[in-house]
């Protein structure tokens, strides 16, 4: 298993950057992000526990499940199906007020299922991908959000 993890600070308050986060359509945000949906509602609130999404990436297509909620601070997921395969351990966000806004850590352990080439091709190729994907959307999410006075809101 590799673990994958991409972080940025926000400039927007914690539960503006938790709800667009985990809000995943909103992904769609980033050129490398074609679709998401959401095909079932998680309790307490609509990506919550239990919660299934599934995401059409540049990089593939990947069935989520929600296994843990705790807004504003964090969101935990599993992929439960994806193509091309992967064997998908956990993925987890963390949200911190910090100086400047919300630091987001997303992290995630995964890997290509594939005998002998695939720590290879998870190290290699499925890693710069999906941290630089996972970047992408951390991207989006500041442009959508930030506070900066230079910058236009979207």
């Amino acid at each position: 298993m590799e673990t994958m993890t991409a972080e940025r600070v926000i400039d927007a308050p914690i539960d503006e950057v938790f709800d667009w986060l985990t809000t995943t359509t909103n992904y769609t945000d980033s050129p490398m992000v074609l679709r998401c949906r959401l095909t079932r509602r998680g309790e307490g609130a609509p990506y919550g526990v239990g919660a299934v999404r599934v995401h059409l990436w540049l990089i593939g297509w990947f069935r989520e499940r929600i296994t843990g909620y705790d807004r504003p601070y964090s969101t935990d997921y599993v992929v439960d199906r994806s193509v091309p395969p992967s064997r998908h351990e956990s993925g987890r966000m963390t949200f911190t007020e910090v100086d400047g806004g919300t630091r987001v850590v997303w992290t995630t352990r995964a890997e290509i299922p594939v005998p002998l080439v695939g720590p290879f091709l998870t190290r290699r190729v499925a890693r710069p991908i999906i941290t630089g994907t996972f970047r992408n959307i951390l991207a989006a999410a500041d442009t959508a959000l930030s506070r900066h006075p230079d910058r236009k809101r979207a």
